[in-house]
């Protein structure tokens, strides 16, 4: 058996059949330093509760794969350093070496399918990073997306990637690509791009819908719920666009490559926007967090 743990909240939850909302946890370890990284944390798991839901957020602590962290638990890993992070390559690996580590979006979704969990919220999911066609830099989430049946509510893929290639990887692989009451796929910190979104729907009734849908119809994979974020939160896209630039441009004078790109260009444009990025990415998870809890209390309520 997998060493599985829940939270005494969680477990209370889950023996109830009332509604949880997974959270991974690299947000903690890897977005934000301590002690910003732990109120962040117990923030987006208040808004879980208040939209009516049970919060669980996911981490290996060794060699445990945690659905949920006790309090105690959530302040242990905000201070810890050295943090593996995890995604479907390495987390089986980090349980059998009694590691600890934080989970990605293909991580989470991962463990929240084997704790029974069907709705998990995060900031953006990786995708396709730009130069993949030289590089195949292409983040696991969306093969995850493919076959681990989560809807996942995020504010779409993160902007300093290939959006236009992202969607194409995800139209190839069969992911439903679902915006939240708009036409316009939003860019993460701006609610709106140039892009289309596949698909549109307006309630969390309707994607509660099309999840159970997609179960009866044995169709594998999970969806993509692009819910944008709040107007009075955004950094609109015209502002933006000119900042990912100029940090792109620095990456490539400094010959930044690899797993180092993602972190440089967040820093940098960190920097440009004098703090408003991050500002903003707190704002989104937030409302991704009450959403896919309004989702999440609509599937707990069984079919009679």
């Amino acid at each position: 058996m997998i060493p599985l743990s829940r939270s005494v909240e969680v477990a209370k939850a889950h023996a109830e059949g009332r509604p949880i909302v997974a959270l991974e946890s690299t947000i903690i370890t890897h977005g934000m330093p301590y002690p910003q990284n732990l109120e962040v944390a117990r923030l987006v798991e208040a808004d879980v509760r208040g939209a009516g839901a049970t919060p669980a957020t996911i981490a290996v602590v060794a060699g445990v794969l945690h659905i949920g962290l006790e309090d105690g638990q959530l302040v242990q890993l905000a201070q810890a350093s050295n943090v593996a992070k995890l995604s479907r390559a390495d987390i089986a690996a980090c349980i059998a070496t009694k590691g600890t580590g934080a989970t990605t979006v293909a991580a989470t979704m991962i463990a929240a399918h084997l704790a029974g969990i069907e709705v998990f919220a995060t900031g953006g999911i990786g995708g396709v990073h730009r130069g993949a066609e030289e590089s195949f830099d292409i983040s696991a989430d969306l093969m995850e997306l493919a076959q681990t049946p989560v809807t996942v509510v995020a504010s779409g893929a993160k902007a300093i990637l290939d959006v236009p290639k992202t969607l194409e990887v995800l139209e190839t692989q069969g992911v439903p690509v679902i915006t939240v009451g708009q036409d316009s796929f939003p860019a993460f910190w701006s609610r709106t791009s140039s892009l289309k979104s596949p698909l549109r729907m307006d309630s969390a009734a309707q994607i509660a819908s099309a999840h159970k849908t997609r179960i009866m119809m044995g169709l594998r994979g999970g969806q993509l719920i692009a819910n944008p974020i709040g107007a009075a939160d955004e950094i609109p896209v015209g502002q933006l666009a000119p900042i990912i630039q100029a940090a792109q441009a620095e990456a490539d004078a400094q010959g930044v490559k690899g797993k180092d790109v993602t972190p440089f260009l967040l820093q940098r444009i960190y920097e440009l926007t004098e703090g408003r990025s991050l500002t903003a990415n707190i704002a989104l998870v937030r409302n991704n967090a009450r959403f896919a809890a309004e989702i999440s209390t609509i599937l707990a309520i069984k079919d009679t």
